[in-house]
């Protein structure tokens, strides 16, 4: 069977998401707890205004979520480890026909950290795929969403420090990965970024995941995340990925049109140096769900992303305290393609 995983931009059925549960390191003590799900919850009530939400829950804490969540999201329950729907849930795909599949990547706590547990979370790719009526592509690869980002014709952004990480996929070559990703999402080309960010490389990161550092807002050009604060590692780093970037191409040969996303003026927060990026938004159905940093560059992170995604309402929200856990916006949500029958809806 030949999938196609469609691009965001592209028609959704619905947005999923997880709910933190009092087991996950973003809910350590009462106040922290409190102050995720609030920001999940904000999150979750942004994107209903456009498409519908469906939340998982633990189902020890469905009264509590309850409380924080608009009435119109929707609540299933699974037991959970932690709330980052975007790595433990699947990545939908479509077949030629337009039915929709799900690839269950295999996952293992972002390459087996010391800090996570994922006995329960490694069930929740298949778990959302059941619920969403999808088809299982099963992956024998270890893999996480925020670790891809796709044009829905061929081509994929992958960094090396993830797929190629041996605490993920010890034995692997560039063409194991690249032959997987065609048989799951149909890549037909495999952009390698070497690396992800500085703060992702560190404690209650990912070691790299790309959708921190660019993504394909159409086809042919890149948003690109870029620290222009000569002090901050990612100075460095945005300036090695832009490279690398400028001198790859799409799957049918485009060189990419890059648009430089700058990075918020807030450079450090109590623990070290901070990976705030207004690229780990969400599109959805006439949206993107944009992240704020109650920062002074906000107002043009949201004015490149209204150009970037003409005909969508650009809605920013508080990431902060989501970011405090070690990811953002596109981090936590997980996008469910509409199929042909379901289209507009």
């Amino acid at each position: 069977m030949n999938w196609r995983m469609p691009a965001e931009t592209e028609p959704q059925e619905r947005v999923w998401m997880a709910f933190p549960p009092s087991a996950s390191y973003v809910a350590d003590d009462p106040e922290e707890a409190h102050r995720a799900r609030s920001a999940w919850a904000r999150v979750a009530a942004a994107i209903v205004d456009f498409e519908p939400v469906t939340m998982v829950v633990d189902p020890a804490e469905v009264e509590i979520a309850r409380t924080y969540l608009d009435e119109r999201v929707d609540i299933v329950t699974a037991p959970l480890d932690d709330a980052w729907m975007r790595d433990t849930g699947p990545s939908f795909v479509l077949d030629e026909e337009g039915r929709l599949g799900a690839v269950d990547w295999v996952f293992n706590g972002w390459g087996q950290q010391s800090w996570a547990a994922w006995d329960d979370d490694e069930h929740i790719g298949a778990f959302v795929a059941d619920r969403a009526g999808a088809k299982v592509e099963s992956s024998p690869m270890v893999n996480e969403g925020g670790a891809i980002h796709v044009d829905g014709l061929g081509t994929v952004l992958v960094t090396q420090t993830v797929q190629l990480d041996p605490h993920r996929n010890p034995g692997w070559t560039r063409a194991d990965v690249e032959a997987e990703l065609a048989r799951t999402i149909g890549a037909r080309h495999v952009v390698w970024l070497p690396r992800g960010l500085y703060r992702d490389s560190l404690a209650l990161g990912t070691r790299g995941h790309v959708d921190m550092t660019a993504t394909i807002a159409s086809p042919g050009v890149l948003l690109v995340h870029v620290q222009n604060d000569p002090m901050h590692p990612d100075h460095a780093i945005t300036r090695e990925i832009l490279e690398a970037l400028r001198a790859s191409h799409d799957a049918d040969g485009r060189p990419w049109r890059i648009i430089e996303v700058p990075a918020p003026l807030t450079v450090r927060d109590e623990e070290n140096w901070v990976d705030y990026s207004y690229i780990n938004h969400l599109v959805v159905n006439g949206g993107v769900i944009g992240c704020a940093f109650d920062d002074p560059r906000d107002a043009d992170a949201k004015a490149i992303l209204e150009e970037a995604y003409p005909g969508r309402t650009v809605v920013m929200v508080p990431a902060r305290d989501i970011f405090a856990g070690g990811g953002g916006i596109h981090c936590i949500t997980q996008q469910q393609p509409a199929t042909p029958t379901r289209a507009g809806r």
